[in-house]
């Protein structure tokens, strides 16, 4: 009986890296409706990269501030496109940060599949990398297929941003409130995997937060704050890659010209900068402190939003 779980694991990590791949292969064979790379200046471009990369990995999220903050200056919204792509700078930094653990893991991995001990912590982290990208790649396929002109879908309003960041907050509260905090790096499974990877799919509804909803699941699952974090980017880091390569693809097709094409290099590299500040600022701040910092700002977050709206500055 051990043994078939084991191949029901290996089956599992084979379908889930499968996945990733036929994901990207499925979702260029959709129509291209993605909206053009808005117009900015190289200034406007490290500004907008460095509120993507404070707040990518941050709680708190990015999408959201990446649309809220550049159309409260006046800026307009920058679209799902620029996100996304500048988010392969939050990507580099994730390898610059963890290359260690992730080479670490990955050729404890591969060791453990070739003496089929698939009991090995290392691989059953990989595992559950693996298959907790599964919920994402196949909920944001559907996404694409079903929600065409995403950037003007009522998901991405601003109102909807409001209140995602304020129930969003709520439930960081109750994680905080009600998670043991007694797991360890070394207590990460595959069910740790697919539990917060059903968490991260939500962050395809923008003020979700990518990382707050998985820091979310993981602390109440008991893990420990720096331990849900630490997690929570090596889970990201195919969802992010991804969906960035996706749209990048997207944006090539679509044509860049060379006024479009150096502020979006500059804010992707601007992004690589402040994400890797900020990985290395988070992970050591939950070593000692709470989440209650986070909850208190996305329930500001969103009120501040829901104000302005009433007020008529969005």
């Amino acid at each position: 009986m051990r043994s078939s779980w084991y191949w029901i694991g290996f089956g599992g990590f084979g379908l889930g890296t499968t996945w990733m791949l036929k994901g990207m292969a499925i979702a260029q064979t959709l129509p291209n409706t993605a909206a053009p790379v808005a117009q900015f200046t190289w200034p406007q471009a490290i500004f907008l990269g460095a509120v993507q990369g404070l707040t990518e990995f941050l709680p708190i999220s990015s999408t959201a501030h990446l649309k809220a903050v550049p159309v409260f200056l006046g800026w307009g919204d920058p679209g799902s496109a620029f996100s996304a792509v500048i988010q392969l700078g939050s990507i580099a930094a994730v390898l610059w940060y963890f290359w260690q653990d992730i080479t670490d893991l990955s050729r404890d991995a591969i060791a453990a599949i070739q003496q089929s001990d698939y009991q090995d912590q290392s691989f059953r982290i990989v595992l559950g990398i693996a298959v907790g990208t599964l919920p994402i790649v196949f909920f944001g396929i559907l996404l694409k297929a079903f929600v065409p002109d995403f950037d003007n879908s009522p998901l991405r309003s601003m109102t909807a941003i409001a209140i995602a960041s304020i129930v969003m907050a709520i439930l960081l509260g109750l994680a905080e409130q009600l998670g043991s905090r007694k797991k360890g790096f070394d207590d990460l499974n595959a069910k740790t995997g697919v539990l917060m990877g059903f968490a991260q799919a939500l962050a395809l509804i923008p003020g979700v937060s990518r990382s707050g909803s998985t820091i979310t699941a993981g602390l109440f699952q008991g893990l420990e704050r720096s331990t849900a974090a630490r997690f929570s980017f090596l889970l990201g880091l195919p969802a992010i890659t991804l969906a960035g390569i996706v749209e990048f693809i997207g944006v090539l097709q679509e044509g860049l010209s060379s006024s479009q094409g150096i502020p979006l290099l500059v804010g992707t590299l601007s992004s690589a900068i402040f994400s890797y500040l900020a990985i290395a600022w988070l992970i050591e701040f939950l070593k000692r402190q709470s989440t209650w910092v986070f909850v208190w700002y996305r329930l500001l977050f969103g009120i501040v939003i829901l104000g302005a709206i009433a007020i008529g500055w969005f």
